[in-house]
């Protein structure tokens, strides 16, 4: 079965319930197939081919879903992106992917313009309800194909198309239901985004299948989300540990019920000890659970449940239903309990590969197997802990900045003789990134010029929101830089 036939099922058997809530407005499963429908018909008529790419640049609203699913139910590929990417991001991922078209917020077509790029189509977000309506041919499609198409930064810097096929979004969804415990009763509330893979795979997907009813928030307000939580009967959240800290720290929160809420979820990383304390000290009826994954797979790996939040700490959990962990020596072997390797995944949840990208996609799938670039270990109970990120990666707020993306950009910089950039931590956004910079002998720079330049070429999120200038950056006896003393 697809996603496309479980909300066909679900308008006729369930099409009275509310499937969506955004600013206080419902929409049913009925109503919800019905618009997803239209778009979808819309599409075929676009002159598009079987594998063509149809883009989503869109902030989380009720019609992110209905674009998101009817791209798929049109027959065609959707790719979501990051709507904090600069011009010169968005402007690569159209070109690599070659998307055919873009379903587009009105207060984002100022990226499109910036770009070099000419889609077949644009649609405003503002149309969709409004588009004429056609026939709609419901197309062949097997569950191998490629669905979803998302971009995630790769060491080197330049992002690399994720493809998943229908099969593994909608196996995820089975695979994160079962931790979770959802059922159609639940009431999921985000307001992370998404054109995240988390938000649309984790959360957003599993909701739809099951007939739970979703909760879309703009973004996260740290003076209003209790009270959101509370007023929208909300029965999950889902955040990063910096939303959690903001949340302890509302002096109003005691005067909001959450009784309706069950389940805290966090992920990005590990949430400190005690942070995880507090909250269950504040809440002691709602649990506490760590989701961990990546977009190459889906992103479903392990999870970390309540009973063990304060006893594993640092732990991301155990693997998830039908995947498998290992942690591997470089050579393909398997490490022994307590050994420091790197994490490999198996499960049908496994992307197809890169797009356009064959040497990643063989660097990542050996054997059935995702080597996922994190180190790691697994104890002697089976749980694992992540003991460093991909490379050098720095996590803001839950989004991933690979410093080698930042220094690409300082080096464009003609004052700047050499740069480093590690990741350091901050009290509210767990990770920001510190720019380590040389200028070159008898130039000047001010942070704000250098500033000014990255930010016409990076997210806002990825800039260096601290800066150092030195004399020589300390390097080994072969010249790598050894980010270790910077961070020291």
């Amino acid at each position: 079965m697809l996603m496309m036939d479980v909300l066909e099922k679900n308008a006729t058997e369930i099409g009275d319930k509310v499937a969506i809530v955004f600013q206080n407005e419902e929409i049913t499963y009925a109503q919800f197939y019905n618009e997803a429908q239209r778009v979808a018909a819309y599409l075929q008529q676009q002159q598009l081919g079987k594998g063509d790419i149809v883009a989503l640049l869109m902030e989380n609203t009720a019609k992110f879903p209905i674009a998101y699913f009817a791209v798929q139910m049109a027959g065609y590929i959707v790719m979501p992106i990051n709507t904090k990417l600069a011009p010169p991001e968005v402007e690569f991922i159209f070109k690599n992917s070659q998307a055919k078209g873009v379903i587009v917020d009105s207060t984002l077509t100022n990226t499109l313009e910036a770009i070099d790029y000419h889609n077949h189509f644009t649609i405003l977000t503002e149309e969709l309800f409004f588009l004429e309506r056609f026939d709609y041919a419901k197309p062949l499609v097997d569950d191998a194909d490629i669905a979803v198409v998302m971009y995630t930064s790769g060491t080197t810097g330049k992002p690399k198309g994720v493809m998943l096929t229908h099969r593994n979004i909608y196996i995820t969804a089975d695979i994160w239901a079962e931790p979770m415990q959802l059922t159609a009763d639940d009431r999921l509330f985000i307001c992370t985004p998404l054109f995240h893979c988390a938000g649309a795979h984790v959360f957003m997907v599993p909701a739809f299948r099951y007939g739970a009813t979703f909760i879309i928030e703009a973004g996260f307000s740290p003076k209003n989300i209790v009270r959101q939580l509370s007023e929208t009967k909300a029965t999950f959240f889902f955040g990063v540990s910096a939303m959690y800290t903001l949340i302890l720290n509302d002096d109003h929160r005691l005067a909001y019920d959450l009784s309706s809420l069950r389940l805290f979820g966090y992920g990005a990383a590990p949430m400190p000890f005690e942070l995880i304390k507090r909250l269950k000290e504040a809440y002691p009826a709602i649990k506490v659970q760590n989701f961990y994954g990546q977009t190459e797979n889906s992103p479903a790996a392990s999870s970390l449940t309540d009973e063990d939040a304060l006893t594993k700490i640092g732990s991301v959990g155990k693997p998830l239903r039908d995947t498998e962990i290992r942690i591997d020596d470089g050579n393909g072997q398997s490490l022994p309990q307590g050994y420091v390797g790197e994490i490999v995944v198996k499960g049908p949840q496994v992307m197809k590969g890169y797009l356009n990208n064959d040497i990643e996609t063989e660097m990542a799938l050996r054997d059935g197997w995702l080597y996922s670039g994190d180190l790691g270990r697994l104890d002697e109970e089976g749980y694992l802990y992540i003991v460093d990120r991909k490379k050098d990666m720095i996590i803001r707020s839950g989004e991933n900045i690979y410093p080698i993306e930042v220094e690409e950009v300082l080096y464009q910089i003609p004052t700047i003789l050499e740069a480093a950039v590690v990741g350091i931590p901050h009290a509210i956004y767990g990770e920001v990134p510190k720019a380590y910079i040389r200028l070159k002998d008898g130039h000047m720079a001010t942070e704000q010029q250098i500033l000014d330049y990255c930010a016409t070429q990076l997210a806002k999120y990825k800039l260096p929101f601290e800066m150092e200038f030195i004399d020589e950056l300390p390097r080994n006896a072969s010249g790598k830089v050894l980010k270790h003393v910077l961070r020291a």
